[in-house]
């Protein structure tokens, strides 16, 4: 039950809120992260997201995920929730509660989007370490940054250290797809532990190592299978296979589970599953999984050395947009097979600056309409969120809303997909940017300067278009 002050203090906003989001009848769940209130809504065209964010107390909402989040600022959610849970009339929910409710009333598209972003979410903060120790032996070994030697060579102490480093830092890399096999099985329903075995399946040392058979040094065994030819090569790289094998190995378990006789069931059900994932790994899956990643990859170098500034451009300026659609989660496993395959990610800063044009726009916002105490709440908060690479409250809360600001935003954006081009900055990971993503950039050509820099000019451009627009046009802001 919420304290006597905290409800006194928040109760009117809270009534007001339940009104505008259609009744306590028409909320099925709720929970809060730092700084929002998720709803779970039964029918979502019954919230008034524009009055909710003129309420006391709010900086915005919008609806995403299925969800209507409404923000509230970190701390204050917390009293905002209890009264919240009390005055409708409800059980608090964990946040996984509500995702899982709010993915019941989504479309199989939407779902499958969620799915792949899924799968990444739990394997990122790996991949993070491993960029962040890339980017560390980076600075010590690239010469030019600090001066005409390299760190290790001026203090060749330690150089021991830089190697120890080195090492660390290519280690998850060398079994990525088992760590994306294992994560998609899970993800998928089905026990991880056979994705593992599957994963350790698809690296295994006696198969024919992938980059030496796609570089002409190792010519693979090929073996026949019930009289079908199957070339005995592993799967290095593979991160679009090992989603797909997550799939399929979660679909056999629980197959398998159902059908085996529970008196055998423990041994012949997992047997049962790896074999035909096994058999459906190297004579089906693998070739096509080959194939739609080597697709991937080739259309996105194509698209590098045939479109050229124009394409980055492109990219930076729509991505933002693509976020409020939500489909912007599965651009994780493209970048994924981007590394694998090239050992580098030009996605990552592009997605980086994209962000910050929109933050540009928000920051322009906020200073052109500094004499208003709620557009000072809601863009300090919204801007500060993009500097860690967080940009739905700066989409739903301000640019979206007013229109204007987002196409600002985009311009910013892609101006600074120009710079990217134009510098050549390339990521090592994935799964960071602004402020965070400095730690997983290429050392290389000065890369972490250019990304500063390329940062910093979204964010002007997006701030400078904004308040010039708000001069000059004077729009209505109501």
């Amino acid at each position: 039950m919420a304290d006597s002050n905290i409800k006194s203090k928040y109760l009117p906003t809270v009534k007001e809120m339940i009104t505008l989001i259609g009744g306590k009848e028409n909320i099925q769940g709720a929970a809060h992260c730092a700084t929002r209130l998720r709803l779970v809504l039964k029918d979502n065209s019954l919230a008034d997201t524009k009055a909710i964010g003129e309420l006391d107390h709010v900086k915005g909402s919008f609806v995403a995920g299925d969800q209507l989040q409404i923000i509230i600022g970190a701390g204050t959610v917390n009293d905002v929730y209890a009264v919240f849970t009390e005055e409708a009339g409800i059980s608090g929910m964990s946040l996984g509660d509500v995702k899982e409710q709010s993915a019941q009333k989504q479309n199989a598209f939407q779902r499958g989007i969620k799915a792949l972003s899924d799968v990444f979410v739990e394997i990122i903060p790996g991949l993070l370490a491993a960029a962040l120790l890339m980017g560390v032996t980076g600075l010590l070994s690239q010469k030019g940054i600090f001066g005409p030697k390299s760190v290790v060579e001026m203090y060749p102490a330690i150089e021991g250290f830089n190697r120890f480093i080195s090492i660390m830092s290519t280690g998850i890399f060398t079994i990525l797809p088992l760590l994306v096999v294992y994560s998609a099985t899970k993800r998928f329903g089905g026990n991880p532990v056979l994705g593992l075995v599957l994963g350790a399946i698809m690296l295994h040392p006696e198969l024919a190592n992938a980059y030496a058979v796609g570089n002409g040094t190792v010519k693979p065994e090929i073996i026949s299978l019930f009289g079908l030819k199957v070339s005995l090569v592993a799967f290095q790289g593979g991160i679009i296979i090992a989603l797909m094998m997550g799939f399929v190995i979660a679909k056999l378990d629980k197959f398998f589970s159902r059908k085996v006789p529970d008196m055998i069931k423990l041994f012949l059900a997992p047997f049962l599953t790896i074999v035909v994932s096994g058999f459906l790994l190297f004579s089906a899956v693998g070739p096509l999984g080959r194939l739609l990643s080597d697709g991937i990859t080739n259309g996105l170098m194509w698209s590098v050395d045939n479109l050229g500034i124009v394409g980055f451009m492109l990219f930076a300026g729509v991505q933002q947009i693509i976020v409020i659609t939500g489909l912007h989660h599965v651009i994780g496993a493209v970048e994924a097979q981007l590394i694998a395959d090239t050992g580098s990610n030009f996605i990552m800063p592009l997605m980086s600056v994209a962000l910050m044009g929109q933050g540009g726009a928000v920051l322009g916002y906020t200073l052109a309409m500094w004499k208003s105490e709620k557009a000072r709440q809601i863009g300090v908060s919204a801007f500060g969120s993009t500097l860690f690479g967080i940009s739905e409250p700066a989409l739903f809360g301000v640019n979206v809303k007013y229109k204007f600001p987002l196409i600002m935003g985009s311009i910013g954006g892609a101006i600074g997909g120009a710079y990217v081009y134009l510098s050549g900055i390339n990521a090592l990971g994935f799964g960071a940017t602004a402020i965070p993503g400095f730690a997983i950039i290429a050392a290389k050509d000065s890369g972490h300067l250019h990304y500063v820099a390329a940062n910093l000019l979204a964010l002007a451009v997006g701030a400078i278009l904004t308040i010039i627009y708000l001069k000059v046009r004077k729009p209505n802001m109501d």
